[in-house]
């Protein structure tokens, strides 16, 4: 594999980016106006109704984010003439043909003009409703392919997806690709085209009984989990996202296509800054409810290898295989970019890292003073879990319930509030399940010889495109960098 300079592969580039409002695509369009201000054009792909919803939402959603200081401070009053002259923003929807670009002139100018596609669009909400995860991550991958074939001078098609689409499997887990229909416990019959005809028979039946949209939501977000389960996988996300791989691969023909695989996606390692954010996600999520004093316990393995890599390492990954197979079709050019298979992380690090974080910076509540951590109650097994909720918080509901009940129900409001919150736990503790109990470890062969390639080549600029998870000191990165940078999103 030989490759060229980044730097070179992206001028006079004009690149298609779907999802601009993402996390990861605002850090690749970035880091491409940071480092390359000679890209042709940038076409920004946001859901819309119309081009003017479409202006405001990048204004108000991309370049309005602190992401871009850095850009902004090197050019300086030129910015908005550089976002004017090379970003073309674009109503579309992916969940439709052609990307739900209506206007026709600017379909024809995109088809004309664009030489490389990313996709970046995904809802990744483990919990997401059926139609909505089938249509954007599965769907969506669909007509992005589609509409990359008709691109007359393609160079190539990025779709990224996660690396959780491997479900629970244990042990070391390939960078192999997922071929149409096929499911993770062998039952025969999954087929795409039913999948979405299944959902669109649901829809029908909820609309012939009356349903209210919060029983449609409830109705579709169990038909998701049941399909998945159905095959193998734990979640309608990680379902979805490995349906959408099956249709690039199925549907690229002779383009060059590559699928990017990322873990956890953390914040910025070093670029355009250390530490940017946005949301709360995954472990991120432990971390706050510890430091607010509301995670008195841990359900996983402390031993257990969480996998976590950050943003800006995955899109520089995503340029450099960009480059490699510009031009340059192959056959599965899968990458699976992550951190624990060359420098694992473990669960007992991360807790360790955020109880003397938040010891020394604790979180204040609303009235300013400070909230003190004490250790976590590690339970290290499923019927640990439930026999801690038993004795913790339902022999306390069923003990109120008969209050409530001796006291003409005047306490209903106060039962309903604490069965609504404990079933909210013991759901997400289902969904997240899979992730706790992790014992699969990320091959990244494929990733190591993109890498190898980068460094042997002597023009691709590796200082800049870094993507080596070797480098990464766990405690300094999210003791220094990443929980900061957290903390700062949540108090903005």
């Amino acid at each position: 594999m030989k490759l060229e300079s980044v730097l070179q592969f992206l001028e006079n580039k004009t690149i298609l980016v779907t999802g601009a409002a993402g996390f990861l695509a605002k850090i690749f369009v970035e880091k491409v106006l940071r480092v390359q201000p000679n890209v042709k054009n940038l076409y920004l792909l946001l859901r819309a109704a119309d081009a003017k919803s479409a202006t405001q939402r990048l204004h108000s959603e991309v370049f309005g984010k602190d992401l871009f200081r850095v850009v902004k401070e090197k050019y300086g009053p030129d910015f908005s003439s550089l976002i004017s002259e090379k970003v073309t923003v674009v109503a579309g929807d992916i969940t439709g043909e052609d990307l739900g670009v209506m206007d026709s002139d600017l379909r024809e100018q995109m088809l004309a003009q664009i030489d490389v596609v990313i996709n970046l669009a995904a809802t990744t909400n483990f919990d997401e409703r059926y139609d909505v995860a089938l249509g954007v991550n599965t769907y969506g991958a669909k007509y992005v392919t589609e509409f990359a074939k008709k691109c007359s001078q393609l160079m190539v098609l990025v779709h990224v997806s996660t690396s959780y689409v491997c479900g629970e499997r244990a042990g070391l887990i390939k960078e192999s690709p997922y071929r149409m229909g096929e499911t993770l416990n062998g039952v025969a019959g999954l087929d795409i085209d039913a999948e979405k005809r299944i959902v669109e028979d649901r829809l029908a039946e909820l609309r012939r009984e009356g349903a209210s949209e919060k029983e449609t939501r409830v109705a579709m977000k169990q038909l998701g989990l049941k399909r998945a389960k159905m095959y193998g996988w734990p979640n309608t996300y990680v379902f979805t996202k490995a349906m959408g791989e099956m249709l690039v691969g199925e549907l690229k023909e002779d383009i060059s296509a590559v699928i990017v695989r990322p873990t956890i996606v953390t914040s910025t390692y070093k670029e355009p800054f250390p530490g940017w954010a946005e949301g709360v996600r995954t472990v991120d999520t432990l971390a706050v409810g510890y430091a607010t004093g509301k995670l008195t316990c841990f359900l996983g393995d402390t031993n257990g290898v969480v996998d976590t890599i950050p943003a800006d390492m995955v899109v520089n990954s995503m340029l450099v295989a960009m480059v490699a197979h510009g031009n340059q079709p192959s056959t599965d050019a899968i990458y699976q970019v992550g951190s624990s298979s060359r420098n694992p992380v473990r669960y007992s690090s991360l807790q360790d890292y955020g109880v003397r974080y938040f010891t020394k910076n604790p979180w204040r509540n609303k009235d300013g003073k400070p909230i003190k951590v004490g250790k976590v109650t590690v339970l290290k097994s499923m019927a640990s879990f439930h026999r801690y909720m038993a004795i913790r918080y339902l022999m306390w509901l069923k003990g109120l319930e008969l209050v409530n009940t001796a006291f003409c129900q005047s306490l209903n409001g106060t039962c309903s509030d604490l069965n609504k919150k404990i079933n909210f736990v013991m759901r997400l503790v289902e969904l997240y399940k899979p992730y706790l109990f992790f014992k699969g470890i990320f091959d990244d062969t494929n990733t190591e010889k993109l890498r190898a390639a980068a460094r042997e080549s002597g023009s691709v600029e590796t200082d800049l495109f870094y993507f080596d998870p070797k480098c990464i000191d766990w405690e300094d990165y999210v003791m220094n960098t990443h929980i900061p940078g957290i903390v700062k999103y949540v108090f903005k």
